[in-house]
Parts: structure tokens; sequence; C-alpha cells
């Protein structure tokens, strides 16, 4: 059982019957009483998210939630295909699933499916993933004050981020997913 005083940023309970995970929280101590804990929840099967307040002594399940690593195989034009890397399983998730890892999906790299009760929720990249920048505007020098500027680049899985002026179309990078950022060319145009 889990209770308020567990809470933190990513911790996924059981609220009427259904998982959600804890986006926000905080602490309210009041006089005489109990205290509460305001929290921002997001329910994994639905994607909304809304606020709930809870009592300090409120206890909570843990959800039945099990993490498979899968890689993405192929979009049928409908569905999008993923081969359980343990089972060799084929599993087929709807674009609504596939939703906020869209501008991640590359075809053969392993993403970590949660499923609850048996079934698959949601999806997660990786933490880093190295792509090809196929669209970036010449940077020129002196665009920026101190010379170290910024400029969009659109990437092989149509994201567009934030890059060094020095980055190239046809340029391989590394970018953090959680962050939407540009960590390190990787390859040089050639």
């Amino acid at each position: 059982m889990l209770t308020t005083s567990d809470f933190r940023k990513g911790l996924k309970i059981l609220l009427n019957n259904q998982p959600y995970v804890v986006i926000e929280f905080q602490h309210h101590k009041r006089a005489m009483r109990g205290g509460l804990v305001r929290t921002r929840v997001k329910n994994l099967l639905t994607g909304l998210i809304h606020e709930e307040t809870f009592r300090s002594d409120e206890k909570f399940e843990r959800p039945d939630l099990q993490y498979r690593e899968m890689q993405y195989l192929y979009n049928d034009g409908e569905m999008y295909n993923f081969l359980d890397q343990k089972t060799a399983d084929e599993v087929s998730l709807s674009e609504k699933q596939i939703e906020e890892v869209k501008d991640y999906l590359k075809e053969q790299v392993v993403y970590s499916i949660l499923y609850f009760e048996g079934k698959p929720v949601t999806i997660a990249p990786p933490e880093q993933m190295v792509l090809e920048v196929t669209d970036a505007p010449p940077g020129v020098k002196g665009d920026t004050a101190q010379g170290a500027g910024t400029k969009p680049v659109t990437l092989e899985t149509g994201l567009v981020i934030q890059a060094p002026l020095f980055v190239e179309t046809g340029d391989i990078i590394r970018i953090n997913t959680e962050q939407n950022k540009y960590l390190e060319r990787v390859e040089k145009k050639r």
C-alpha cells in the first residue's frame, strides 16, 4: 500500500480502479486537523489530467503495471506494429496510444511499452536517440551577440528542435527525448 507521504513525481497509483501517474504534488498542513495533499494526476488509460486533493492518511494500491521492451517495426496506415523482444509476439498500437512518442518513432528502435492488466497503455521512447537532420537552414555567423545561437532543424521523424548554428542537413545528432533537446553531433554530413 502507498500513502500520500510516498508521493513523488512519476509515482503510479491506482485510483478508482484506473492507473494514474502523479505529475505534481504539494503537502499542505492545516491547524488542528490532518494535512492535505494537492496533486495533479494523469490517467494512463485516457490521458486526461486533473487535480485531486487527498487527506494525508489516505492509502492507495499500486496498479498492476508491467514494462515490456518492444522494437518498432512499421506503420500499416492505421496501426503501429511492434515486436516483443522476449516473446517475439507482434503487437499493434493505435495512433492515440503512440501519440506522445510519434515524433520519435523510428523503425528498428526499441521502445518501452507500459501494460496495465495485460493491455498496452502507453509507450516511452529511449532517453536519448540518434537521428538524421533532414532540413537545416544555413547558420550565419553574427546572427547572435554571443556567437552561440541556435536554429530550428527538422529531423528524420518530422520533429523540429533547436540546434547549434553549425548543424547542417545530413548530420547525425543525438537528442534528449525527455526535453526535446540537442545533445551533440554524432556524425558530420558526408
